[in-house]
């Protein structure tokens, strides 16, 4: 699979989040979908999606990292600068 459609595929899901919603990456994907991405492809998705939360055009927000090492983000109500 391609990473960039993955990618807008994960933004897109976002607008189904709430505010003050936290969520990993991969829940914004089903189970097997996220499953079949390989590891590799999961990997560069991590950062393609860091990156465009770290845009000034999103309403996302970074918070810590879980134990496993995957990073949690939250939604704000509104974008941020």
């Amino acid at each position: 699979m391609d990473v960039n459609f993955l990618l807008e595929i994960a933004i897109k899901e976002t607008i189904n989040l709430k505010a003050n919603e936290v969520f990993l990456l991969r829940e914004l994907f089903k189970g097997y979908e996220w499953n079949r991405i390989e590891r590799k492809d999961r990997l560069l998705l991590g950062t393609l999606f860091l990156n465009y939360v770290k845009s000034e055009n999103s309403n996302i927000k970074i918070l810590e990292k879980t134990s496993s090492g995957q990073q949690k983000y939250i939604i704000t109500n509104k974008m941020s600068n």
